[in-house]
């Protein structure tokens, strides 16, 4: 800018005010182009902050979705562990139930009565039990002796009830309700 000033010779008054005024003009352009690009920034930077905020929200559901995922694992191997102690504890408890009935199976069949039936067994016929039925039994001749009795037969050949059958229950020493 000088070299043009001293080209212009005695005048330079006038061109160094020019200039000022231009330069003024300039600096003040130049100041609107940056503001302008920094509310452009502004603006872009809002018009964009929801969207970042959405794929930040998104990004944590994911994160979130395998925590829970995980977790889900996890208890599904609990919970197949669990199950697996239980399948035992029950073995062990129908073992200690087999191994505490066998004496009292024993001592029943040592007195003659009838023995427990295991799950899905018919029940064993009840043999006579004491000495009185046991020496009634081989008193009776071998065709009659029979584990079960037959049905009384009314009058119109129909079996009778049991006498006794429709009575009320009694209450036992401790309240409880016996037949």
């Amino acid at each position: 800018m000088d070299s043009v000033l001293a080209s212009a010779g005695g005048r330079t008054e006038l061109p160094r005010s020019l200039l000022r005024t231009m330069q003024r003009q300039f600096e003040f352009v130049q100041e609107v182009v940056e503001r302008e690009r920094k509310l452009q920034r502004q603006l872009a930077g809002t018009i964009v902050a929801p969207v970042d905020a959405i794929f930040d929200l998104l990004e944590e559901s994911g994160a979130t979705l395998r925590r829970q995922a995980e977790a889900l694992e996890s208890a599904g191997r609990a919970l197949e562990d669990a199950a697996g102690l239980m399948k035992l504890q029950a073995q062990l408890f129908e073992r200690t139930i087999g191994a505490l009935r066998q004496p009292t199976e024993l001592a029943k069949a040592a007195a003659g009565l009838e023995r427990r039936a295991k799950q899905g067994e018919p029940r064993k016929p009840r043999a006579a039990a004491g000495r009185k039925a046991r020496e009634s039994a081989a008193s009776k001749p071998k065709a009659r002796q029979s584990a079960r009795r037959k049905p009384r037969q009314g009058a119109a050949g129909k079996p009778k009830a049991r006498q006794g059958a429709s009575r009320k229950p009694r209450q036992g020493a401790a309240g409880t309700t016996r037949r």
